[in-house]
């Protein structure tokens, strides 16, 4: 079966999925309703991603459940949510029934998802997890470190997808050792059966080699298109990193736009 945004044949067509996060947290900063992550959602779909990307988190510092609840009703490409391996953000998640749900490590003293999953940690809750999110329809993701031991633990766990952590490559720009980690456990998730997908600290400038990675097939960039934003507006953000993407996967030049 063809996921959104597929097409036939050998190709993996490069998703971009915009996480609206950070939207949230500039609403969050006055506790009031502008701006309006649904709205911005909506003209991010207008402007043609492939899908919406937002995190619930058990501290409600972003995103809101109602949040939640009405992008269930109103994205109409599909609903990533991220969320932590919980028992209520189970119970939400089989309500709302989202495309996918991406389970993410959570800490409440981080400020932004600083790792990958410890399977580890979560090993008994784990499998009972995925299968109730899949008894409703999601599929299921797990946002982890690019490591291919870990890539093997979670095929063995029987999941739709896998997304790499790429915070060390976006972090230490210049070290090969990170970029390298991504196309072995690629390579090996794809290799397993499971869609690859990749996010963390990607923007404009450094999306390209991770992009050109043949097995990723969905990127998740939210506060770089959401801070670029601020300048120049939701969809001229969004055609930059499309471009640079697009440039990438295909070995075109990439022309960086003026910041």
């Amino acid at each position: 079966m063809l996921r959104p945004g597929e097409s036939a044949g050998n190709a993996r067509p490069l998703r971009l999925y915009v996480n609206i996060d950070h939207v949230a947290t500039l609403r969050q900063a006055r506790r009031g309703t502008h701006p309006d992550p649904v709205a911005a959602a909506l003209l991010c779909e207008a402007a043609g991603v492939e899908g919406i990307t937002a995190h619930l988190r058990e501290d409600r510092r972003h995103i809101q459940d109602a949040d939640i609840e009405a992008l269930a009703t109103q994205v109409r490409t599909v609903l990533n949510l991220e969320m932590a391996v919980t028992s209520e953000m189970v119970e939400i998640a089989r309500r709302i029934r989202p495309f996918q749900v991406t389970l993410v490590p959570e800490r409440r003293a981080e400020i932004t998802t600083e790792g990958g999953l410890s399977l580890s940690a979560v090993s008994r809750e784990l499998p009972g997890v995925i299968q109730a999110l899949r008894d409703v329809g999601s599929r299921v993701s797990l946002f982890i470190d690019p490591d291919p031991a870990i890539v093997a633990a979670s095929a063995a766990l029987g999941v739709d997808a896998i997304e790499l952590h790429t915070g060390q490559y976006a972090h230490h720009p210049g070290d090969p050792a990170p970029l390298a980690s991504l196309v072995t456990s690629a390579q090996a998730g794809a290799a397993a059966g499971m869609a690859v997908h990749a996010g963390h600290g990607l923007s404009v400038e450094n999306v390209g080699p991770v992009a050109a990675i043949p097995e990723i097939e969905e990127l998740n960039i939210g506060h770089a298109i959401v801070g670029r934003a601020i300048f120049v507006g939701l969809p001229a953000a969004i055609a930059e990193v499309r471009a640079a993407m697009h440039a990438a996967r295909h070995g075109s030049p990439i022309a960086l736009p003026p910041r």
